[in-house]
């Protein structure tokens, strides 16, 4: 019933802004045009198309938001128009009552706000689909006087996040049971995994924890700057962090004006991508304009500023050596290779003939190599990779959801920063050289480093365990040994058994009619 509820509060949305007139009126059909103007009969659709469709986002909650976040850094799929409106999305959503957000802090800190914060700021300076963020200072205590952002939970959430997830886990099981591709494309995993990732973002401590994980792994690269958490004053409701300064990445003209080096910047931005996916394995998911500034402050200047740690994608050493070895390919152009790893890791049938798939893959890819940027699409890519994916019964991998939708973000704020930039030529060195460090003796010295706790713990014990093996190991193998044995003699037994049945059976089919013959002559 409630899933029947959301449903039809979806569909009413979705008429009451006349998203219905918006896709028909994309077709130039005749016949269509007239249905679009009989289903506008009686409805105000004045207002502009963008802005019709960002409302309507907002008004079925923080899934549909998410969504348009995403859209919003295609620019090179949606009309400038929708576009504009969609990067609203980003951290302008319409904010909740500040008297809301400071029920919440006091209620989380057991204490009224002002033994708290020395100045808190009303008006949010940030508004997004889970939580709003004001500036303030706190009060006293070992950081009293540092000017920090507090971040606050939206309230009521869970249960409007429960009631979409619900519907697309129903969806979900329809296209499985119904579509010829269900199993292949694995549509309830691929929910399962959405689940996690926004149950996750519903809890501000594990936010900050991978706030504070992420600011570790990045402390040498010099490009990025994470701000820190204060421990003392986080809660599931509340966060509060470092207040950062810095000038959002699609202020562009601004950045220029200030003195960025744009291109840069971009390269700096895939830089950050490849090391957070493939040395780390731990990367921010959720890289849309809204979240990312530069710094311009002097001794920061051009660094980027990441905020909102809500998704983060985690990969496994499997996932990460898998990739890197699949992109390695990809940018040698070595397409025979790219399709013998999908065979090896169980992705295609084993069966598929590796010539087939790498004339496949060669097809697809072969047209975008030596283009800048504004010449290629990612999104076209894989999109003709997944066209090319049904052919061979591809296995989608959820885990590898939040980094296609993470690199199609990077693509699109690239495009944005700069259209010139050769996306491949920038990955190619440092992927290569990853891979150099993956098998070579630096990373067989940090294996060594990493088990040696271990081995220093069984090296003393070593004679005594050697010891008691040789006293008492041998008789339980004895003992072991003698039941084999003795089942192998069973066994034994039964064959024979067998075999002497069967030939007895052939003597007698043999047998048979030279008796027959001699009772006739008798």
């Amino acid at each position: 019933m409630t899933r029947l509820l959301r449903g039809l509060f979806i569909v009413w949305v979705v008429l009451r802004h006349g998203l219905d007139e918006l896709v028909l009126s994309s077709f130039q059909r005749p016949g269509l045009r007239l249905l679009t103007r009989i289903v506008s009969i009686g409805r105000n659709l004045d207002a502009p198309r963008g802005q019709r469709l960002r409302e309507a986002l907002e008004g079925l909650g923080p899934i549909f938001v998410k969504f348009g976040q995403v859209l919003s850094t295609r620019r090179d799929l949606l009309p400038p128009d929708i576009a504009d409106e969609l990067a609203r999305l980003q951290d302008r959503v319409p904010p909740f009552d500040s008297a809301i957000a400071v029920a919440t802090i006091e209620r989380a800190f057991g204490k009224p706000l002002d033994e708290v914060f020395s100045h808190f700021d009303q008006t949010p300076v940030a508004s997004a689909s889970i939580a709003q963020v004001h500036f303030a200072t706190l009060r006293d205590g070992r950081h009293g006087g540092r000017e920090v952002a507090v971040k606050v939970l939206r309230p009521n959430m869970l249960p409007v996040i429960e009631k979409d997830l619900s519907l697309m886990r129903m969806m979900a099981g329809w296209v499985e049971k119904l579509s010829a591709d269900g199993k292949r494309l694995k549509p309830l995993e691929v929910v399962s995994e959405f689940d996690k990732y926004l149950h996750d973002e519903l809890d501000l401590l594990r936010e900050a924890a991978n706030a504070a994980q992420l600011r570790r792994n990045m402390a040498g690269l010099d490009l990025v700057l994470i701000p820190e958490m204060f421990w003392d004053y986080c809660r599931t409701e509340v966060m509060v962090m470092e207040r950062m300064n810095g000038v959002p990445i699609n202020r562009i003209e601004e950045l220029r004006d200030r003195g960025v080096d744009i291109p840069r910047l971009a390269r700096d931005g895939v830089t950050i991508f490849f090391t957070q996916v493939f040395r780390d394995g731990f990367f921010h998911a959720d890289m849309h304009p809204g979240n990312i500034q530069v710094s311009v402050d002097p001794a920061t200047f051009g660094r980027y500023i990441s905020l909102d740690f809500g998704i983060v994608g985690t990969l496994t050493e499997y996932d990460k050596e898998y990739l890197a070895q699949n992109f390695t390919a990809f940018f040698r152009r070595d397409y025979k290779r790219v399709a013998e790893l999908h065979i090896e890791s169980g992705w295609v049938p084993p069966e598929t003939r590796v010539d087939e798939l790498e004339s496949a893959i060669r097809a697809v890819c072969e047209p975008y190599f030596d283009r800048p940027l504004k010449e290629i699409s990612l999104g076209m890519v894989l999109m003709r990779l997944f066209q090319t994916s049904r052919r061979f019964h591809v296995e989608i991998q959820p885990q590898l959801v939040l980094l296609q939708k993470t690199l199609l973000n990077i693509e699109g704020l690239g495009r944005e920063l700069d259209p010139e930039l050769d996306l491949w030529a920038t990955a190619k060195p440092f992927l290569e050289k990853w891979m150099v460090e993956q098998v070579g003796p630096q990373k067989l010295l940090q294996q060594l480093k990493a088990e040696a706790p271990q081995y220093a713990k069984l090296l003393p014990a070593l004679p005594r365990l050697l010891n008691d093996y040789l006293q008492h190991r041998p008789h339980q193998l004895r003992a072991e040994l003698d039941s084999l044995v003795a089942e192998q003699r069973r066994t034994n037994r039964l064959l024979q058994g067998i075999v002497y049945a069967g030939i007895g059976f052939l003597l007698g089919l043999i047998l048979l009619p030279m008796l027959v013959r001699l009772l006739l002559r008798l």
